[in-house]
């Protein structure tokens, strides 16, 4: 089937957030009810592309994958559907730091998991972002939890989305790993 698009964003080789940015910035030169065909080979870009459309008011039409690439379609919503949100209550890695040691804090690493294998902070629980829907039951909403990716982006996905299950005391880390100066564990060690 041929799918009819407006226009093609190649983000072929990017790593996340890349294939975010890149696609928002489309979105801003297209007419409210066009579809973007976003192409890209960075295979946790399926769930960043949908959690973002979500907390962006644009539309998640699908995925298809062909000889190694995913094709994403996204519909731009109209000016009055289209409000992105962000998550209100961040914290700076130097607050993380200071919270790790505590029993009812719990950091949550949202990233995909062959990110967090090599380079992740010891008492971090790993929830890729595509995967926290089925597995936010494994976690205390009586807990304050710390949302940690690479920049900020996916957490910030994934503090909205526990916030509006329920869960109380939930904050975004940014910058995260991309600025973590703290103990890591890893793989390889």
């Amino acid at each position: 089937m041929d799918m009819k698009t407006n226009a093609t964003l190649d983000a072929k080789g990017l790593a996340c957030p890349m294939p975010i940015v890149k696609t928002k910035k489309s979105m801003k030169d297209m007419e409210p009810g066009q579809v973007l065909e976003v192409q890209a080979t960075d295979k946790g870009s399926t769930a960043d592309l949908q959690a973002w459309t979500k907390s962006a008011g644009h539309q998640y039409l699908g995925t298809i994958e062909e000889d190694g690439t995913l094709k994403h379609y996204v519909r731009k919503s109209s000016d009055e559907e289209a409000v992105e949100t962000t998550h209100p209550d961040v914290v700076n890695n130097e607050e993380l730091e200071a919270a790790r040691s505590n029993p009812d804090s719990v950091i949550v690493d949202v990233r995909e998991s062959a990110e967090y294998a090599f380079h992740h902070i010891p008492e971090a629980v790993s929830i890729p972002l595509g995967e926290l829907d089925d597995r936010a039951d494994e976690l205390d909403k009586n807990k304050t939890l710390y949302m940690v990716c690479r920049t900020g982006s996916r957490s910030d996905l994934a503090a909205q989305n526990l916030t509006s299950k329920g869960f109380g005391a939930v904050y975004n880390v940014v910058p995260g790993m991309s600025g973590w100066n703290g103990e890591t564990k890893s793989l390889n060690q």
